[in-house]
């Protein structure tokens, strides 16, 4: 449903009255996406202030949860399971490890290579904000209907489609697949 007063209705009505010649439809799309993943953004950062944490420490240590015990990945897989580079990585990973939570080792199969684990205090404050992360995009979600929400998440698949490739599935190395 439209409202036809919200900030991008009333830009594709300027742009309407002054490109009569363009089709603006898609501002709808795009506009809208655009101007809610910055509010998403700026409520889902209250939780990880919360927690001490930033958007990019949250995605670190999720990475690193999201693997399974020993919850460890080397530099190298952390910014590919994060899509940053591995110089921003570092960055994260040295505030991380200043904070206790996580540690850098030399890698047991690799000795050339690193591995970024995270710790004990490491774990319990990212299960604890995780928690919290979960309710907060529950609550985000609370002015759409669970059929909507169904509904929407279909759409947003199908054309994040249109621009990810599929990947081929990866294996570690006790064989269970990688995310």
């Amino acid at each position: 449903m439209t409202n036809d007063f919200d900030h991008v209705a009333r830009i594709q009505q300027a742009w309407a009255r002054e490109r009569p010649d363009l089709d603006v439809s898609p501002l709808g799309v795009i506009g809208r996406l655009h101007r809610l993943a910055g509010h998403l953004t700026e409520r889902l950062c209250v939780v990880y202030r919360q927690y001490g944490l930033g958007e990019g420490d949250f995605d670190v240590l999720a990475a690193l949860r999201r693997a399974g015990a020993p919850y460890e990945r080397a530099p190298g897989q952390l910014a590919a399971h994060t899509m940053v580079t591995t110089g921003a990585m570092t960055k994260r990973v040295d505030r991380l490890e200043h904070a206790g939570l996580v540690t850098r080792r030399r890698s047991a199969s690799d000795g050339r290579g690193r591995v970024v684990a995270l710790t004990r205090a490491g774990r319990q404050l990212f299960d604890q904000a995780f928690t919290e992360h979960v309710a907060n995009e529950r609550r985000l979600l609370d002015g759409l209907t669970p059929e909507q929400a169904a509904q929407l998440e279909s759409l947003l698949t199908t054309w994040l489609a249109c621009f990810e490739a599929p990947r081929p599935a990866k294996l570690d190395d006790r064989g269970r697949f990688l995310p």
